[in-house]
């Protein structure tokens, strides 16, 4: 599933430098508390549809505590979300959707899960845009702890309304 454009090291990518802190993917991205899966933005290259970010995962992540006990595991459905996020924040930053509008997440295909991603690790995320459409966006996405590929999936973004209609 690995696609042509996502042929990126991540262990040469320079994560301390990031182009969006936590406060600007909260200017663009909605979630919050428990549900923010991103800590940074460290790359966006439209010229290739490409996006990278990362999140830290700590001991008090929700998940820690129930899943599972003593051995805990990043669910799946968590990282398929993080990809989620980071291709929403590449959506709305480079204006590939209309001015005002939420997108959701309409579909998840392909998604495989490699190796675990546990409380201490940094999940480097790559999306790179296999369809970029103001109706409807697909992202190829991988996520990497150091060197090793943890998930990979395609992340299918759609609008849901206008913001102010909806209420967010």
């Amino acid at each position: 599933m690995t696609a042509d454009a996502d042929a990126i090291d991540v262990t040469q990518l320079d994560l301390s430098n990031p182009v969006a802190d936590l406060d600007a993917i909260r200017s663009v991205n909605p979630h919050r508390y428990e549900f923010e899966m991103l800590s940074a933005v460290v790359s966006v290259d439209p010229a290739r549809h490409r996006i990278v970010g990362y999140k830290d995962f700590s001991l008090h992540e929700f998940w820690v505590r129930g899943h599972m006990p003593g051995f805990p595991l990043l669910p799946g459905v968590l990282m398929c979300e993080a990809a989620a996020q980071l291709c929403c924040y590449y959506t709305v930053t480079q204006k590939v959707c209309d001015p005002g509008v939420l997108m959701g997440l309409g579909g998840v295909e392909s998604a495989r899960f490699l190796r675990p991603v546990r409380p201490g690790d940094r999940l480097v995320l790559v999306g790179t845009g296999l369809k970029v459409h103001r109706r409807m966006t697909k992202f190829h996405t991988a996520g990497y702890v150091g060197p090793d590929r943890a998930f990979e999936t395609v992340v299918i973004g759609v609008p849901i309304g206008k913001r102010e209609e909806l209420g967010a």
